[in-house]
């Protein structure tokens, strides 16, 4: 008997078995995709990705000691720890010098690499968890985790909507934004925050892949056609958007792996924009 190919409409005749994986997906990609165009404007790329590390790191140790059994919570509360030791231990470093703190990053990045890889071969009967946690391969998304995904995404997003002239001053000028009498250390710890909690979240139940991807290519997109910030942040968003319900489709229709098939969409909409948006 020849196996055809899954079809659209399979997809939505079994809605009720794709809706949370592909909205949660939907969701941190807009929420990541936001804040996104600041970790570009900041130079930050790379802080994305070793957080995003750091939080895999996080979740894996919880199976480690044996909290993964348990429930969500503790993988998800492994990798807020890990997440915001990471940032701590960046804002911390006072050097300010940019070769300095890029060997930071690179040693933080690899050090929780090796770790996630490390416990990996310990847990044998997790393994398929690991995995999820490094490329997001799961086709599947908790109802929990779902509805976690949705409160995150309408605060964070609330709270960028409300502020971003604020997080954008800081961004872009920070000593302009003192002169002028802005909290600039309350609009960091609420910039930083967000982004912690937004990548701690989506890495647990995402995987690091597609995080780190939601984080930067949405927003790079964004910035080669969007004429302001504000239009910025909303494009930013609408491919974030689009990166994670698209890519979870496609991966149905195509029988590929989740994770790899949003960052692939997301890079397909970065490629595009560079080809044809407008140069800065």
């Amino acid at each position: 008997m020849i196996e055809t190919a899954p079809t659209l409409s399979e997809f939505f005749v079994a809605w009720d078995l794709f809706r949370d994986p592909s909205l949660t997906g939907a969701l941190a990609g807009a929420m990541l995709g936001m804040m996104g165009i600041y970790v570009i404007l900041r130079r930050m790329v790379f802080l994305a990705a070793t957080v995003s590390q750091a939080a895999s790191f996080g979740v894996a140790g919880a199976y480690f000691v044996g909290l993964g059994a348990t429930g969500t919570l503790a993988p998800t509360l492994g990798a807020l720890l890990m997440t915001f030791v990471t940032l701590y231990v960046i804002a911390t470093d006072t050097s300010h010098e940019q070769h300095r703190r890029d060997a930071l990053l690179g040693f933080v990045f690899l050090v929780c690499s090796a770790g996630t890889l490390l416990v990996g071969t310990r847990i044998a009967e997790e393994i398929q968890d690991i995995q999820t946690i490094l490329f997001g391969t799961a086709v599947a998304v908790l109802p929990s985790d779902f509805r976690l995904m949705i409160i995150l995404t309408i605060a964070i997003m609330a709270l960028h909507i409300w502020g971003w002239r604020g997080f954008s001053a800081v961004s872009f000028d920070r000593a302009g934004a003192q002169v002028r009498g802005l909290p600039v250390r309350g609009l960091e710890l609420g910039l930083f925050v967000g982004l912690g909690l937004g990548l701690a979240v989506s890495t647990r139940v995402l995987g690091a892949m597609p995080t780190f991807a939601f984080t930067v290519l949405p927003s790079l997109a964004a910035v080669n056609i969007a004429p302001n910030i504000r239009t910025g942040l909303m494009i930013a968003a609408a491919f974030g958007a689009l990166s994670g319900f698209g890519g979870y489709v496609l991966a149905f229709l195509f029988e590929f792996p989740v994770g790899a098939t949003q960052t692939a969409l997301a890079a397909t909409f970065t490629a595009v924009t560079w080809l044809f948006g407008h140069k800065h």
